[in-house]
Formats: C-alpha cells, structure tokens, sequence
C-alpha cells in the first residue's frame, strides 16, 4: 500500500506490504528509479517479510533535497524513517543508488542481513580521455561567462554538460544533477570492513555502470560477505534474470 511520511520537512512516498509480524525490510532502489523498479524484490519477499520500499530523495513522487546532498544526508534521512516507523534490526536491500545507503547505514547501526544488487559505492577510475573532458569543461565554465557574457556562456555550458553527462545526468532536474555529481565522487570503502551483518552480493556480469570487479572489491573489504553472479546479465540483474534473483535472495533472506 502506498503511503507518505513527512521526516524533517521533507515528503517522502512509500509501499507497505507483508505480514505486520514479519522482520523488516528497507528496500532501496537505483538512480532515476522509484519504487515501482523493484516491485519484483518486494514481491518475493513480502509473502514472510514486512517491505518498506521507498521513493528516494528526488526520485518518483518525494520530494527534493534542499540542497545538494551527499550519502550522509540520504543515509542519515533513511535512519530517521526507520526510527519513525520503529523498524529496528531491518534488513536492508539496495540496488545501485540504494546500495550506497544501504553501505553506510549497515556500517554504524545495528542491521539483521544486507544484499547489495549490483550496487555502487566504489568510486570509479576513468581513461585519460574522460579527465581531459571533464577538465575542458570546468576551464569553459570558467572562461565562457567572461567571453560571452553569463547568459549566453551559460547555455553553451548546459548545453555542453547535458550532451556530455550520462543519460541519469541528463534527465535530472539541475537539484538532482548537482546530488548526482556529489554522490557519485563519493566513494565508500572505508565504511565497509565496518559492516558486521552477513551481506549478500548479487551482480551481473555484464554491468557496465558498477562492474563485477566492484562486487570483488566489496566481498574482500565487507567481513561476512560473499557473491554471486550472473552471466549475460548487467546492471539490472532482478529484471534480467527474475527467476534466478528470486531463487537466491529467498535462500538468503528466508530460509533461515
């Protein structure tokens, strides 16, 4: 059932499904998504568990940030929802965007088991060519005002920065693409050999966007973790092989 919350001044819309007595889950989707995205996770679940799935920040129909905001900000926005609601002990589920969250809040709160679906969080490493682009943008956002004046110089840059960013980049509102540009620079590995839950890895192969190696990298630095992978599968592993997903996070999560 779809609810909203308002936390510290900010809306925020939820689902609600599963047995009242059943342990609770956050479920946490990826960047331009909404709730609806991970409505199969949820449906797997919420036969024994109690789901929480959330709208995020600036994503489906809650509210923006106020400003932009990093991590910390989203995490720290989640532990308020989970004291509102009196979720203790949750199990976290995070996909990409949401396995950020799910990283940091499982690193200094107590959490019963997290899974991490082709998650971010470590910080990418780019060619040349990338740096090169980036550093020619910022001395154009620089020189172009003084050049053209602020209003034409301005949109070449938007115009600029919207062809070059991703497409994630390019469908945010200005808000989101200043949190995006935060985020994304914000990498995550010290918080995870805190991480004392038993967290499950799920990855495809073929993710393009937070590759196997990050799954290597967060199953050697997260204490009690392990992976599992699916080839010709990529950054949406639940949607690319529904029935293999499935059969893995109820071994996980229910079969206690």
């Amino acid at each position: 059932m779809e609810k909203n919350i308002k936390i510290d001044g900010l809306e925020l819309t939820y689902d609600e499904t599963g047995p009242d007595d059943g342990a609770p889950v956050i479920l946490m989707h990826g960047w331009g998504c909404n709730y609806t995205t991970v409505a199969s996770i949820a449906k797997a679940l919420n036969s024994k568990l109690k789901v929480y799935s959330l709208d995020l920040p600036g994503h489906g129909k809650s509210q923006e940030p106020p400003e932009p905001w990093g991590i910390e900000k989203f995490t720290r926005l989640i532990e308020r929802f989970a004291e509102e609601m009196n979720i203790k002990n949750p199990i976290l589920i995070g996909h990409s965007f949401g396995g950020r969250i799910s990283i940091l809040m499982a690193s200094r709160n107590k959490i019963n088991k997290v899974v991490l679906v082709d998650s971010a969080g470590i910080k990418p490493h780019h060619s040349l060519k990338y740096y090169l682009k980036v550093y020619s943008f910022k001395s154009a956002k620089k020189i172009l005002p003084l050049i053209l004046g602020k209003k034409k110089g301005g949109k070449i840059i938007d115009a600029w920065r919207g062809k070059a960013g991703s497409a994630d980049y390019r469908q945010s509102s200005p808000m989101m693409r200043a949190v995006m540009s935060v985020c994304v620079n914000e990498d995550l590995k010290k918080y995870m050999p805190a991480i004392k839950a038993p967290t499950l890895l799920i990855w495809g192969e073929n993710d393009t966007a937070t590759p196997l190696s990050d799954a290597k990298t967060m199953e050697k630095l997260i204490p009690d973790a392990g992976l599992v992978s699916f080839p010709e599968c990529g950054h949406y592993s639940f949607l690319d092989n529904p029935g293999q997903f499935r059969a893995v996070i109820q071994s996980f999560l229910l079969k206690d």
